[in-house]
């Protein structure tokens, strides 16, 4: 079958759709429509030393820089966007988020110096069920765009919790005490910066979690990026 004419079948039979409305995209539209894209509500945050993000981790571990390209509602184009991506197999809009992510912020600095990605880790259970990690494929559409390698062998998740959604702030802390652990290979990070890299972030409580769970490595410094941030 011609090229042309297998385009036109999976246009057809496999339309391509706005993450933000659902509705069909154009030619020349990617992950998002023209309308939901002027809407997006960016961040603007960059690599703006003690930002917002930043200062929600103050006091909880030494942070050295974090930032987000969204601002999260719940209901919103970004939500939906989320939503997508975590429970309808978007492996690749995943990967285009995480390209676009770093562009975004790689033009403001904010990888200078980052020696290794590391995602949020799921559960063996929860991977198997899902099939793919979206934190882990944002990962790779920032190393993709960056450079910097993925590390995925230094930190496991050690329970099979539930998800936080529906979680209020304080059962969200409750729900992450001793939920990662660092293993033998993270011994490899020593002297290193790491960028932690999950999708949105809201009480903060998974990050710091895993935060917890590397910083007894010495001279490790820690980052954080996010696709989303509910302010």
């Amino acid at each position: 079958m011609p090229m042309s004419l297998w385009k036109d079948f999976k246009d057809f039979f496999f339309p391509r759709t706005c993450m933000g409305c659902g509705k069909k995209l154009l030619v020349h539209e990617s992950v998002v429509c023209l309308s939901c894209l002027s809407g997006l509500p960016f961040t603007g945050l960059g690599n703006t030393p003690g930002n917002g993000m930043e200062r929600q981790f103050w006091g909880r571990f030494p942070i050295e820089r974090a930032s987000s390209l969204f601002y999260y509602a719940k209901g919103g184009e970004v939500a939906s966007m989320l939503h997508g991506m975590k429970y309808y197999g978007r492996r690749k809009v995943c990967r285009q988020m995480g390209n676009w992510l770093a562009a975004e912020l790689s033009a403001t600095g904010f990888f200078d110096g980052i020696d290794c990605l590391i995602p949020v880790p799921l559960h063996p259970c929860r991977l198997r069920q899902r099939g793919y990690n979206q934190s882990g494929l944002l990962a790779e559409g920032i190393s993709e765009q960056t450079g910097i390698p993925l590390c995925t062998d230094a930190l496991v998740r050690t329970h099979n919790n539930r998800t936080q959604t529906h979680k209020s702030g304080y059962e969200r802390w409750q729900n992450t005490d001793g939920l990662f652990a660092a293993t033998v290979q993270a011994a490899s990070l020593a002297d290193r910066h790491i960028l932690l890299v999950d999708d949105v972030l809201t009480t903060g409580a998974t990050l710091t979690a895993c935060a917890d769970a590397l910083s007894s490595i010495p001279g490790i410094r820690i980052s954080v990026v996010t696709l989303a941030w509910a302010k």
